[in-house]
């Protein structure tokens, strides 16, 4: 399925719910998670509905490629100098709260972080 109507991130893709957008090209769109952990905290969801990790094919890897390969610099452009975190929650025991495949990108110091 490319396009689901139910889904929160598919509707934010459509542009029927407002973000604030960090990137956007024809395939991907990065934007602020609403309830951040951190200084810096970025969802990259591709606009292609896929449910999870678990739907993903070979022919998606180009895709995630370009995915993965972004977030440097996008860490970096948003002032995260000292390290990120990179995170994909799968399914309900893996933590993942919406049903469409999406990159957390966590940077600068975390609240609970000591040191």
């Amino acid at each position: 399925m490319s396009h689901d109507p139910n889904c929160i991130f598919c509707k934010l893709v459509d542009g029927k719910i407002p973000s604030r957008k960090a990137y956007e090209d024809d395939e991907i769109l990065v934007f602020h998670d609403i309830s951040p952990w951190a200084p810096v905290h970025l969802l990259l969801i591709p606009k292609r509905h896929i449910p999870s990790m678990v739907e993903v094919t070979p022919a998606d890897a180009p895709l995630l490629g370009r995915m993965m390969a972004m977030i440097p610099k996008l860490m970096l452009d948003h002032g995260v100098t000292n390290g990120f975190r990179i995170m994909v929650n799968t399914g309900q025991d893996g933590g993942q709260e919406v049903a469409h495949l999406h990159l957390h990108a966590i940077g600068g110091p975390r609240p609970w972080a000591k040191g």
